[in-house]
């Protein structure tokens, strides 16, 4: 019943709603944004989708696309351009899965998502998204703090932003223990008292 009273006053409100997911990696953003787009009915978005079809389109891994992405500047820049043409559409409402959906959607409602390392190991290493660089869970660990690291590091440089800085967001939580529909309902509870 909670869920269908807020789908419907989420519904009513008159303009626009733009919902951006950030967060670690394996913290839960992408199936996150999945419930939270099919409740409320809007368009999902993700530049994680899109950095893999990138990737993949190039015959790389996403680690090795985050590696090209330091000197080459065209990776970022489509992200960059994808991003700030969902921004120009003003009456779209969307949820984005997007490490710098905050910065870029900044009429956003910006959401953080955080776990533990070894939660969000398991996730993805179950998950089996990147199956050629996470054989082991130790692997993957490792390839999730480098990820994070060079993905840091690069944004601080080109942006001049943390992502991590959890003062950018308007609600930050910590899906360790939660389930992703209990994250998503949560989300959508602090959306509809905005």
């Amino acid at each position: 019943m909670k869920a269908e009273k807020n789908k419907q006053s989420t519904a009513k409100q008159s303009k626009p709603m733009r919902i951006t997911i950030s967060g670690e990696a394996g913290s839960g953003k992408s199936t996150v944004a999945d419930i939270i787009a099919n409740k409320l009915k809007i368009k999902r978005h993700s530049t994680g989708d899109y950095m893999r079809t990138m990737a993949a389109a190039r015959g790389v891994t996403i680690i090795e696309l985050n590696k090209i992405g330091e000197t080459d500047p065209t990776i970022d820049k489509e992200l960059d351009d994808w991003q700030k043409k969902l921004e120009k559409k003003k009456d779209e409402s969307f949820v984005l899965d997007s490490r710098l959906g905050y910065h870029f959607i900044p009429s956003s409602i910006k959401i953080f998502l955080e776990a533990d390392i070894q939660v969000r190991a398991e996730r993805i290493y179950n998950d089996q998204r990147l199956v050629e660089e996470n054989t082991t869970l130790k692997k993957t660990i490792d390839n999730i703090k480098k990820r994070q690291q060079l993905e840091r590091e690069r944004y601080k440089e080109k942006y001049g932003i943390d992502y991590l800085d959890f003062t950018k967001y308007d609600l930050v939580l910590n899906t360790t223990k939660m389930s992703p529909e209990d994250v998503a309902e949560r989300i959508i509870r602090f959306v509809d008292k905005r």
